[in-house]
């Protein structure tokens, strides 16, 4: 308050204009109006229509019906292990040993299947690479098998050169040999 300059209360309310409580209010509802029309405008214009309705009304129905059965399931399954705990505590030392065999023949018959499919697809592959198919990674068979028979040709060639070497340092070695 300090700051301010004090101003007598009946000078504030001379250099004031009298106004009409109404005065500002039809301004806004001009204005308001035109608002209010162009929303309107607006509004209707990115109105659904009734096949967008419609649809989410079935959206909203189905999914309704979804979450109603959700809850009865998890209902169903909180009252199933309420019931059946006991009965199932009771009776674990039967049911342990037999749920580590269905285990070990379940985990047994399901790798031989992928074995199985393992061995069909090693099969086709081979059947077409030798009938000239060309399957997928042929080419890269083809440069391992050219490596290797250039790698055996100079350790051939190798030996051929150097053999003789070898034959006469062992006859040094072992003069009656």
């Amino acid at each position: 308050m300090a700051d301010r300059p004090h101003q007598n209360s009946a000078e504030t309310q001379s250099t004031r204009a009298p106004r009409s409580p109404h005065q500002n209010h039809s301004i806004n509802i001009t204005f308001t109006s035109s608002t209010t029309s162009a929303f309107l405008r607006k509004l209707k214009d990115h109105a659904p229509n009734s096949s967008q309705l419609i649809g989410l009304l079935s959206l909203l129905i189905s999914g309704s019906i979804l979450l109603l059965l959700a809850g009865l399931t998890v209902t169903a399954t909180v009252l199933g292990f309420i019931v059946f705990t006991p009965l199932i505590l009771f009776t674990s030392p039967i049911w342990f040993p037999i749920g580590a065999f269905l285990f070990v023949v379940t985990a047994g018959f399901v790798s031989l299947c992928g074995f199985g499919v393992a061995l069909v697809a090693g099969l086709s592959w081979i059947y077409r690479y030798f009938r000239g198919m060309h399957p997928p990674g042929s080419d890269r068979f083809d440069y391992a098998r050219s490596r290797i028979y250039d790698t055996a040709s100079h350790v051939k060639d190798y030996a051929t050169q150097y053999g003789g070497y070898l034959q006469s340092k062992v006859k040094d070695a072992a003069p009656g040999a």
